[in-house]
C-alpha cells in the first residue's frame, strides 16, 4: 500500500466515517494540533527522562492518538472512538498529585526552560494549551456534539506537563527559572 493517495490534494481530508472537509476546518484545525502534541511527547520520549515518566508519557501518546480519532469522527460513539473520558482524566489527576508531592510549592512564576527534557516539556504543554484552543473553537462551532471531558482531558494534561517540566529540572538537581520582572 502507498502512503500517498492524492485524495488530498485539492486541500480537502475524509473524516472517519463522515463527510469529506476543508483541511483548514476547525476540527481537523484540532486534531492535528493534538497530533502535534503527540510528536511533541515524542521528542521529550527521546531525551533521557526517569522510566516512570517515560512510562506514563507512552500511556498518553496513546491517549492523545485516542481523543484524535475520537476527534476525526464526527459520531465517535456509533463508530466506537469514544475512548476519553473520566478515567483517564483521573489518572492525569492521580500524576498530577503523585509527581507534584516531590516539588516544592511555587513561590512565584517561572519560565520554560532548564534540562533539555524540562523545557521540551514546557514546549509540549504549549502546544497542548493550543490543542485546547482548537477544541474549544471546534466545540462552539461544530453542529455535531463533541464530548465536555476532551476539553477537561486536554486541560489536565497541561497541568501534568508543567509538573512534569518541574519535576524533570528536579530530579536533575536544577532549580525552576524563576521570572524576574523587568526593571523600569
Amino acid at each position: 500500500m502507498k502512503i500517498y493517495t492524492k485524495t488530498g490534494d485539492a486541500g480537502e481530508t475524509g473524516l472517519f466515517g463522515g463527510p469529506r472537509v476543508s483541511k483548514d476546518a476547525p476540527r481537523i484545525e484540532a486534531y492535528g494540533t493534538v497530533d502535534e502534541l503527540n510528536s511533541m511527547l515524542g521528542v521529550v520520549r527521546a531525551e533521557a527522562i526517569e522510566n516512570d515518566v517515560d512510562a506514563f508519557l507512552g500511556r498518553i501518546q496513546n491517549e492523545l492518538f485516542a481523543l484524535g480519532a475520537q476527534l476525526a469522527t464526527p459520531d465517535p460513539v456509533a463508530h466506537h472512538t469514544a475512548l476519553i473520558g473520566p478515567p483517564q482524566i483521573a489518572a492525569l489527576e492521580a500524576a498530577i498529585d503523585r509527581f507534584e508531592e516531590r516539588l516544592d510549592p511555587l513561590q512565584q512564576f517561572i519560565l520554560p526552560g532548564g534540562i533539555p527534557a524540562a523545557a521540551q516539556l514546557h514546549l509540549a504543554r504549549t502546544v497542548c494549551r493550543r490543542a485546547e484552543r482548537r477544541l474549544v473553537t471546534l466545540v462552539n462551532q461544530s453542529a455535531e456534539p463533541i464530548a465536555d471531558d476532551l476539553v477537561i482531558y486536554l486541560n489536565r494534561l497541561s497541568d501534568l506537563l508543567f509538573v512534569l517540566a518541574r519535576a524533570a529540572n528536579h530530579a536533575a538537581g536544577r532549580p525552576d527559572v524563576p521570572w524576574q520582572k523587568p526593571s523600569e
